[in-house]
């Protein structure tokens, strides 16, 4: 029989393979033949005749554009794509050629971002994708292809901005543990494209825009900072991140201009009827398919929510208390004091993280009805974040799995708050583009028995966390046994986070 950790890892990658450009756009997206070719979009039709143009910029767009030039064939007049810095040569080399474009493509490729960071080649794709947008027509339809990464893809500021001022601007909003939602809302007020501008400058032209959701709660005008979604933010919410990170007394002349000449209030809704925006894969997908998986190999599986976020180290703990709740439950403990106060601890966390759409009390009922002779299986997603202290390598991932792992440890040291003796217990968290952070991994699984094991090769776990150094922890144990390493998958819904408990 596979073992908890084999599970886990089946889990994660069939949650991953689900949304994979090519199925997923496939999905979404048939083109009908006939006299009056159409193409249908997730039940809506949009009458074609050689006049589809097409957009993309994003980590996974490269596969979304191979999969459209196949299913729009000739109607398919010309294209634009803005993609990572060498992910051509990425996917060529880990045999991935369904993801790159056929010889005599109508779809130009730019490559930039280097480091998920714009740069001059990624405004290069900006402006020509920029151009195309503004010669189209009523009779065209433009096609965009958007996903996570597409934010620093599609870097043209508002002028006088120049782009290294801008990309300072993020970087130090970064450090200082600004979140994705934040850091978008403050490039989209400086951009030309986002926030809008794209579909704003493709009008009268039909546009359908296909998006690969890396956002808690698949916003489209936060996705890649919504080039084609009316913004939802003004100018006034752009100064207030900048106030809250200390930033407001610091800011580039260019920036404050275009700040001071920006009107303060939203101005009135404009028109977007002629844009069509549709999420054809997120988090919640990967999610249901996982679970659909656990309970085929036989565990009760709950899905807690696609929306965790805030700090690794308070998500480790309320992952540490659910742990303990089933635990508990196995021993037929959970109706007693300990469970209360259990049940309280995970009530008082979820209102301190803010966790979006959580219902806790609900979940805490669900799991009261567990039997307990049947494995749980608890699944999430969403995007933690790290306070940067360290100097270290890792990622979100491999430091929420060492935090649990830590955590875990601790409470089976003091008896009174030891799961109780029978369980069996494993943690993973990876980030589905196959990335976490500067390292060739994409998460860490950890057990009950990680630090015990640690001590024993006399690594110092906290030492490590202090330094933000999962990834060097990690590497430690044969064979990187510990590491969840996946490669380049060529898509991104933010991260899966997976407890199996027996």
């Amino acid at each position: 029989s596979m073992s908890l950790r084999e599970h886990a890892l089946s889990l994660f990658r069939s949650a991953v393979g689900t949304v994979r450009p090519a199925p997923m756009l496939k999905r979404a997206v048939k083109l009908q033949g006939g006299e009056c070719p159409q193409l249908l979009v997730k039940g809506r039709a949009f009458p074609v005749k050689n006049n589809l143009y097409l957009v993309g910029f994003g980590k996974a767009v490269l596969g979304m554009a191979a999969a459209a030039e196949e299913i729009l064939g000739d109607h398919l007049v010309q294209g634009i794509v803005n993609v990572p810095l060498g992910i051509q040569e990425s996917l060529q080399q880990a045999g991935m050629q369904e993801m790159l474009l056929k010889p005599r493509s109508k779809i130009q490729v730019i490559e930039g971002a280097k480091n998920n960071l714009p740069d001059a080649e990624a405004l290069k794709g900006a402006v020509a994708i920029q151009e195309l947008a503004e010669g189209l027509t009523a009779d065209d339809l433009l096609l965009v292809l958007i996903s996570g990464g597409g934010s620093a893809l599609l870097p043209a500021p508002i002028p006088p901005i120049r782009l290294k001022e801008k990309e300072e601007l993020t970087k130090t909003l970064a450090s200082r543990g600004a979140a994705i939602q934040e850091l978008n809302i403050v490039r989209k007020t400086l951009s030309l494209l986002k926030g809008g501008g794209l579909a704003r400058l493709a009008y009268p032209a039909q546009v359908v825009s296909l998006i690969l959701s890396d956002v808690i709660g698949d916003p489209p005008d936060i996705i890649a900072s919504g080039p084609t979604a009316a913004s939802s933010h003004s100018v006034q919410d752009c100064l207030q991140i900048l106030a809250k990170y200390n930033l407001l007394h610091s800011l580039p002349k260019s920036v404050e201009t275009v700040l001071s000449s920006s009107p303060t209030k939203p101005a009135a809704p404009e028109d977007y009827s002629h844009v069509c925006n549709i999420i054809i894969g997120s988090n919640t997908l990967a999610l249901e398919e996982a679970k659909c998986q656990a309970e085929g190999l036989g565990y009760t599986t709950l899905i807690l929510s696609a929306a965790i976020c805030g700090e690794v180290g308070r998500v480790a703990t309320l992952y540490c208390q659910l742990i303990r709740l089933v635990c508990l439950g196995f021993a037929g403990l959970g109706e007693g004091p300990l469970g209360d106060e259990v049940r309280g601890n995970l009530l008082q966390l979820a209102a301190e993280l803010e966790i979006p759409g959580l219902n806790l009390a609900e979940f805490l009922q669900a799991l009261r009805g567990l039997r307990p002779e049947r494995p749980v299986c608890v699944l999430a997603g969403g995007e933690t974040t790290v306070q940067l202290q360290g100097t270290g390598k890792g990622g979100r991932n491999q430091e929420l799995a060492l935090r649990v792992g830590l955590e875990l440890h601790r409470a089976q040291a003091t008896e009174v708050s030891s799961p109780p003796g029978r369980c069996d217990i494993v943690f993973l968290s990876g980030g589905t583009d196959g990335q976490d952070g500067p390292t060739e991994a994409a998460g860490a699984v950890c057990s009950l028995e990680l630090v015990d094991e640690a001590l024993r090769e006399g690594l110092d776990v906290e030492a490590f966390l202090s330094n933000n150094d999962s990834y060097t922890f990690f590497s430690h144990f044969q064979g990187g046994r510990h590491l969840l390493v996946t490669g380049l998958t060529g898509t991104n819904v933010m991260d899966i986070q997976a407890v199996l408990i027996r």
